[in-house]
């Protein structure tokens, strides 16, 4: 994929809440991501939902692995 989420991925108050979404057209990448781990393909969804592009999927996945992207997870403990 050329390029980075960045040019695909928008977050806006106005949109969803401000979550981040593809392209200002209200699919927030968690429902994107939802629907990967459910099982659907990219090509399953891209059929259903014909504004989506492959590459916005793509970018949804790679904006998932940037946040992944974690030194340490460490156990809070409630005081």
């Amino acid at each position: 994929m050329s390029g980075s989420f960045f040019e695909r991925i928008t977050m806006d108050s106005d949109i969803c809440h401000g979550k981040p979404c593809i392209r200002r057209l209200r699919y927030p990448v968690e429902t994107i991501l939802e629907w990967l781990s459910s099982g659907m393909t990219i090509e399953e969804i891209l059929a259903d939902y014909e504004d989506l592009q492959r590459e916005d999927i793509l970018a949804a996945l790679d904006f998932a692995a940037k946040l992944a992207h974690v030194k340490r997870i460490e156990e809070l403990v409630a005081a």
